[in-house]
């Protein structure tokens, strides 16, 4: 297949990458360092990588921005971070691509433990990784062709803790191949509206 990896340059992203190369052509696309140059904030600039790429059978997104914050401090230019980009930037990446890509292709998405486990400081990545999570369930029922759409939903990464553990007391981090695995089921597999937690 060929894949599409937003975000490859990323933890998540780079493995990812490592996980499906062996057996499939990726297309590494992301803001610097990749094939292809993406702003996923920009719908824009989605239509221009799907434009460069041409014929494609998988999008895998592994980017997408957030703010974290305090609630009674957090500014609504804040919480839109998270809406234009892990969010909507998603989302585009999605209503670009349903157009373009293969007969029974594939969209994963990246979402995230605090839908279901919120954290102090993360009420805007909470709402927008559930908000990925309900998309995804009902985009699949829509999608044309065959077309199918899950999403990845992990722990927080072993190799992200030495950044984020005062934020993640009492949370068991997975290693960032096991949420690897996860694309690789969506990708492969056939299963779709699915929400893979890891962890």
């Amino acid at each position: 297949m060929k894949i599409i990896v937003v975000g490859a340059s990323g933890t998540l992203g780079s493995a990812v990458v490592r996980e499906l190369g062996a057996r499939h052509d990726i297309i590494r696309a992301g803001r610097q360092g990749a094939d292809v140059q993406v702003d996923i904030t920009d719908r824009a600039s989605i239509e221009r990588m799907y434009a460069q790429i041409g014929a494609f059978d998988a999008v895998a997104c592994a980017a997408g921005e957030v703010h974290f914050g305090a609630l009674k401090e957090i500014t609504p230019e804040q919480m839109g971070v998270g809406l234009a980009g892990k969010l909507m930037g998603q989302v585009n990446l999605v209503l670009a691509g349903q157009h373009r890509i293969q007969d029974g292709g594939s969209f994963t998405l990246i979402s995230g433990v605090l839908s279901h486990d919120p954290i102090v400081h993360g009420s805007s990545a909470s709402m927008v990784n559930g908000a990925i999570d309900t998309f995804v369930s009902a985009a699949a029922i829509e999608l044309p062709r065959g077309i199918r759409i899950n999403s990845v939903s992990p722990n927080v990464f072993v190799e992200s803790m030495d950044k984020y553990a005062p934020f993640f007391r009492g949370f068991k981090a997975v290693p960032v191949a096991d949420a690897a695995l996860a694309y690789a089921k969506s990708i492969e597999g056939a299963q779709t509206g699915r929400t893979y937690r890891v962890g």
